[in-house]
């Protein structure tokens, strides 16, 4: 379908200018294509000159020739109907120029778009791209690749063309989902979790839920469409708060330092020495570690820095998230087929930074196990979701789960280990970690400064559709990196289980709690009974 002619060049060296007469189908971020012949890799070896479709985005629009303001000057009337009364015709009164940049031609070879350089010139025409070359093309999935179906595109109707995402791609290379509170984060986070359990993929998924939001996924276990014709059915497991347990020999000496309230100079060393004497045991508890300071003290003549830390480890593993022998099991946790949901929601944010820290480094340590040939409890990847990521990776450098996240973002990718980090605050993430999430679903973001932050840690997206972002309605959404061969709109598809993070119908609540307390029996009061009637009678 002809949109469109080629009228100038625009204005760097991969732009051209196009003139239409159709406003609706050409909004910002749109696809077209025009034909050119270029040279590409003949069978031989060699090279051949081929006609090809050369793909262009949309990325803006502005309108050259509309109604003169005469026509305009009454509102109540059609400047349509002004026209017809002078004898004009209005059928191509508008017209606007839309400025495309070019994305080439898709090359089989690369599975890839290949820029061929070529602008096309004046006159040429511009064709709408085809829906069937959009679906095909815009996103690295094959026929025998596992893929996420996360929406379509948002500029063609719903169902038009379908977004599928590469799963063995962004769960990998990791993935970051970008948004403002109430654009649909958790939502499209959830879509992303129900594709992953399907049969085609069967992951080892783990969940960190700060807000308890993703219980639903529980519905998972009993819908067709996640069960398998051999026999697979997913399961989905929920740890609550009072389940989930750091135990204490899996600390570090510098995660058992972040946990005490500022040990001295003088009683560090002390620390330091009665944590190694015990560090091979499997149990700990805090009355041994206190005992063996005490030992240290005796032995070192400082006995009085040594019984100034029994508080501090009392008060320190007293906390909920430590046990001497309770913690979470890999083995329980993690499996093909499964996803695993720890509610947080009671759980402080220092000790949910806890938990990332010593968590994440044991499933860290028994994935370089496995990927270099030696005993591992995990021979399979694992894919992680971290919800509120600006908690466990702050920019302030301050978390203890930082160091263990920007060493998985930057190496998981060898071993296996993959994680989504999921956030409306992207200025307040680490800028490593960030910028390492290789694929990105960025949704409505309206501050300046997190803009910002998505210019710097996202390579790939033009200015054009980071205009677009503070303008995106609930459910839409920018996709970019390495899943996809080129940024596009989406519209992120309709969860198949309900969704847990509704925002609360305040005034709903407010009625329904009033109606239950004015209806409590000693409550209700007859009016000629009450304390003060006569008074008020008397008044009146």
């Amino acid at each position: 379908m002809t949109v469109g002619i080629v009228s100038e060049p625009g204005r760097d060296a991969n732009e051209f200018m196009f003139l239409t007469p159709d406003d609706e189908k050409l909004k910002t971020g749109e696809f077209v294509y025009y034909t050119a012949p270029v040279e590409v890799e003949a069978e031989d070896g060699g090279t051949k000159i081929e006609e090809q479709k050369i793909y262009a985005r949309v990325t803006d629009r502005e309108e050259c020739r509309g109604y003169p303001d005469e026509f305009m000057a009454d509102p109540e009337v059609n400047p349509k109907e002004v026209a017809k009364k002078l004898g004009i015709s209005s059928e191509d009164m508008e017209r606007y120029r839309i400025t495309a940049k070019i994305i080439g031609f898709y090359d089989q070879r690369l599975n890839d778009f290949t820029n061929p350089r070529i602008v096309p010139q004046a006159g040429t025409p511009i064709e709408l791209a085809p829906d069937d070359d959009l679906e095909r093309f815009l996103t690295n999935v094959g026929e025998d690749v596992a893929s996420a179906n996360v929406g379509d595109l948002l500029h063609r109707a719903p169902g038009q063309v379908n977004i599928k995402m590469p799963v063995d791609n962004f769960t990998a290379t990791h993935l970051s989902i970008l948004a403002s509170t109430g654009s649909g984060k958790s939502y499209t986070c959830s879509v992303i979790a129900e594709e992953l359990m399907r049969p085609d993929s069967r992951a080892a998924l783990l969940v960190l839920d700060p807000h308890g939001e993703y219980h639903t996924l529980k519905d998972i276990e009993t819908m067709d469409e996640f069960h398998g014709k051999d026999g697979y059915s997913p399961e989905v497991k929920i740890w609550k708060p009072d389940d989930i347990k750091v135990r204490i020999s899996e600390l570090t000496f510098p995660d058992l330092l972040s946990s005490l309230d500022q040990p001295t100079d003088a009683q560090e060393p002390i620390l330091r020495e009665a944590w190694n004497r015990l560090s091979q045991d499997e149990y700990i508890t805090s009355e041994q570690l206190i005992n063996e300071c005490h030992r240290v003290g005796e032995e070192n003549d400082s006995m009085a820095s040594a019984e100034a830390l029994d508080w501090r480890i009392e008060k320190a593993f007293r906390r909920d998230l430590f046990h001497h022998s309770r913690h979470l099991s890999l083995d329980e946790l993690l499996n093909p087929g499964q996803c695993s949901i720890l509610q947080l929601d009671t759980v402080g944010k220092r000790d949910q930074q806890m938990l990332v820290n010593v968590l994440f480094r044991k499933i860290y340590r028994e994935r370089v196990n496995y990927e270099k040939g030696r005993e591992s409890k995990l021979d399979f990847p694992v894919f992680a979701i971290l919800e509120e990521g600006h908690r466990f990776a702050p920019a302030s450098d301050d978390a203890r789960s930082l160091p263990i996240l920007r060493t998985i973002l930057s190496e998981g990718r060898k071993f296996g280990f993959g994680v989504g980090v999921i956030s409306q605050r992207p200025s307040k993430i680490d800028d490593d970690v960030l910028s390492q999430c290789k694929t990105q679903v960025i949704m409505q973001i309206q501050n300046p400064n997190d803009q910002d932050a998505i210019r710097r840690a996202v390579e790939r997206v033009g200015e054009d559709l980071l205009g677009e972002l503070p303008g995106l309605t609930p459910g839409q959404a920018i996709i970019a990196g390495d899943s996809v061969n080129t940024p596009f709109l989406c519209r992120i598809r309709e969860r198949l289980t309900a969704h847990g993070a509704e925002s609360l119908k305040t005034s709903q609540r407010w009625r329904d709690s009033w109606k239950k307390n004015s209806q409590t029996p000693d409550k209700v009061v007859d009016p000629d009974q009450e304390e003060g009637a006569e008074d008020r009678e008397e008044f009146l």
